[in-house]
């Protein structure tokens, strides 16, 4: 399975977020604390806001803010908003994917391959991931 950098850095973008939901982060901030290339995380960022994982204010009060609690957002949240399907096979989604003769059982052990992966990323958390002190912060959703 081949892990994005978009869904790596999305990941890690909303991690620090979610370290300290009372306060918005700039792309800045963000992309410096976790040492990735800025303009490549602006447009995650962007991803990330239209899948409602993030929320934006402008202005200088203004950053990103987690879209829901921590604890509500999966990393098969994060994969989907950023890359679409979770496995692809050539860029193509597995679920019409048909061969014949004796390639015939192959398309299955995709799809569970699949099925598998969205189950494992489905049951971790944002929280989950973050360190014990950070887990034990309130949320600020709608706080602002």
């Amino acid at each position: 399975m081949h892990i994005s950098a978009k869904a790596d850095y999305a990941t890690r973008a909303l991690l620090e977020l979610a370290s300290d939901p009372g306060r918005p982060l700039s792309c800045e901030a963000i992309a410096s604390s976790q040492e990735i290339p800025f303009r490549f995380l602006k447009s995650v960022v962007g991803e990330l806001r239209r899948a409602g994982l993030v929320r934006s204010q402008r202005g200088c009060e203004g950053g990103y803010w987690l879209g829901r609690p921590a604890g509500e957002i999966t990393l098969l949240d994060v994969v989907r908003a950023v890359d679409g399907e979770l496995i692809t096979l050539r860029g193509e989604s597995l679920a019409g994917l048909d061969y014949p003769g004796p390639a015939e059982g192959l398309p299955a052990v995709w799809r569970r391959l699949e099925s598998d992966a969205a189950v494992a990323l489905g049951g971790l958390t944002l929280a989950a991931l973050l360190p014990a002190p950070a887990r034990e912060q309130p949320s600020a959703i709608g706080a602002a």
